[in-house]
């Protein structure tokens, strides 16, 4: 699993020579209702097992949280699954609204 912050992955969704990643958003939903990023799939972390045929392992996935350390644990999870193209948002939304997006709320 790679690692990606936020500014990094900025420069990634305004690329448009480059295919956008699957952002998947590991959060609760009270914390969606929050921040979100723009594009998100949301999926709970506990909902994560249950639903991977939702999600292609062939894409490239951002795994989101609000700090990283949740992302951290699905981005592996999906790693052993099979997935070869894992990415986890390094310090999450609350680095995302700090370092890229003031305007978005923090909690």
């Amino acid at each position: 699993m790679q690692q990606i912050n936020p500014p990094q992955l900025r420069e990634w969704l305004d690329d448009n020579a480059r295919t956008p990643p699957v952002l998947l958003d590991v959060r609760e939903a009270w914390e969606l209702e929050r921040a979100a990023l723009e594009g998100s799939v949301w999926m709970p972390m506990r909902e994560v097992p249950a639903r991977l045929a939702e999600l292609d392992p062939a894409a490239e996935v951002v795994v989101v949280c609000h700090h990283g350390v949740r992302s951290f644990h699905i981005a592996r999870f999906l790693e052993q699954q099979g997935f070869g193209r894992v990415y986890n948002l390094s310090s999450g939304v609350e680095g995302w609204a700090r370092q890229v997006d003031p305007s978005m709320q923090t909690y």
